[in-house]
């Protein structure tokens, strides 16, 4: 598995537990992070307010069922299932295209579906 890989999958695992040092550390200091439509933020320290949503509880669990890689460029699908604090379930597919930088994460693009149970 190429340095890139590895580095997307330490990041995935670091999400599955909610460890920020980890996560933090998959990443270059001017990392980028997007939702498209739903937000867009720079750095660090931007990036690591938007670990944990108030609206959700514990940690996620996070399924990757494909990583492809080409040049400099991961992309990861998967399936994501977090518990709201309202009692409900957020469960999605997920495909988030990752940049890399001397195996670091320098831009992430998530695309982020709802789907029933």
């Amino acid at each position: 598995m190429s340095d890139n890989k590895q580095t997307v999958r330490r990041y995935i695992q670091a999400f599955t537990k909610t460890n920020h040092a980890e996560i933090l550390s998959c990443l270059t200091d001017d990392v980028v992070w997007e939702i498209p439509g739903a937000f867009q933020v720079q750095g660090k320290d931007a990036f690591e307010k938007e670990i944990e949503n108030d609206a959700f509880v514990g940690s996620p669990t996070i399924q990757v069922t494909r990583m492809v890689e080409e040049d400099n460029v991961v992309v990861a699908e998967g399936t994501v299932h977090s518990a709201r604090k309202d009692g409900g379930a957020l469960n999605a597919v997920f495909c988030d295209v990752f940049v890399m930088h001397n195996a670091k994460i320098a831009h992430l693009t998530s695309y982020l579906v709802a789907v029933k149970a």
